[in-house]
């Protein structure tokens, strides 16, 4: 009988959704072979639960991957499923990205209270003027800033329960801001007038997309990674059948644009690609001299990295 296909993964609730997702497809795909999960625990996972010291300045690289890699490496695991968000740019040697998924919705979504006055068609011109919103992304918190300076920035973070749970239980915010495909996946949804609905979700907050023309979102957002050893042949040919084509160009070119900034999710940018009949188009954005620079660039779906690199030199 063959050995189990050991499946590397974080044990929250969105890493276990997603590997699950991956579990599933390989299932599919190996008839009658056994597929397991292995949780890990990550750095990552153990700094959110001790103190909270400056996150939003402290690098963040790896925290979420370094013991799954390490399981890699150590032949424990056969892949391992990241948010792509999460995977750096450089990865261990003898390590690749095999795969990633077909993309889930891009967007963040701002979270407020219930009773606040933030409207669906303009959720971040419309909240209430002043209001502290709870975030640990410069990403976000720039792209934010850049539309209603007005509004305070402090740091947040757990999972979307606890953030949620956060916000009603301080008064002092006004809301956060978390990513569309991580509720997605989770199985939370935004009904009519904007109440988000799920299992344990509490009462009293309503959700709103912001638009891309005002909140790009994080390199590899919304696609799942799947890392693997560099010489397992037999997972390659696994992950060809995985990989969604398009998604990868895109987030191949998304991710030499952060390698050319030289920056890791904490950073102050943002890039967006997306692929139609061969080609690609790309928006990025930077903070320089304390206010955001834009641009777009485009091209073949072959010449993804010298598309970022590209990018990354109109926006360095």
């Amino acid at each position: 009988m063959s050995k189990p296909l050991i499946i590397a993964t974080r044990g929250s609730a969105l890493a276990l959704a997603q590997a699950n997702m991956v579990k599933a497809a390989c299932e599919g795909l190996l008839a009658g072979r056994a597929v397991e999960l292995k949780i890990i625990k990550t750095s990552g996972d153990k700094m959110q639960t001790g103190p909270m010291t400056k996150p939003a300045e402290a690098s963040t690289k790896g925290l979420f991957t370094k013991e799954l890699e390490l399981a890699l490496l150590a032949g424990e695991a056969d892949l391992a499923v990241h948010s792509l968000k999460d995977l750096p740019t450089e990865l261990p040697q003898g390590l690749k990205l095999g795969a990633v998924s077909a993309r889930e919705d891009v967007r963040d979504v701002l979270i407020v209270r219930a009773d606040s006055t933030t409207r669906a068609e303009a959720p971040l011109k419309t909240i209430e003027r002043g209001v502290t919103i709870a975030t640990s992304s410069t990403r976000r918190a720039a792209q934010i800033q850049a539309v209603r300076p007005d509004l305070k920035i402090t740091a947040i973070r757990g999972n979307v329960g606890t953030r949620i749970k956060k916000l009603l239980a301080q008064p002092e915010l006004g809301g956060t801001v978390l990513a569309a495909a991580g509720l997605n996946r989770l199985k939370f949804r935004i009904a009519a007038g904007g109440t988000l609905e799920g299992q344990d979700i509490p009462t009293g907050v309503k959700a709103f997309y912001l638009p891309l023309e005002e909140m790009l979102p994080c390199v590899g957002q919304a696609a799942i990674g799947i890392e693997i050893r560099e010489d397992d042949s037999a997972v390659k040919a696994i992950c060809q059948k995985l990989n969604d084509a398009g998604t990868f160009a895109c987030v191949t070119a998304e991710r030499a644009f952060l390698r050319g900034m030289g920056g890791g999710c904490l950073s102050p940018v943002a890039a967006h690609a997306t692929e139609l009949n061969g080609k690609l188009t790309m928006r990025g954005v930077a903070l320089k001299n304390n206010s955001l620079a834009r641009a777009e660039v485009s091209g073949d779906v072959g010449k993804a990295e010298v598309l970022g690199r590209d990018l990354a030199d109109r926006l360095r």
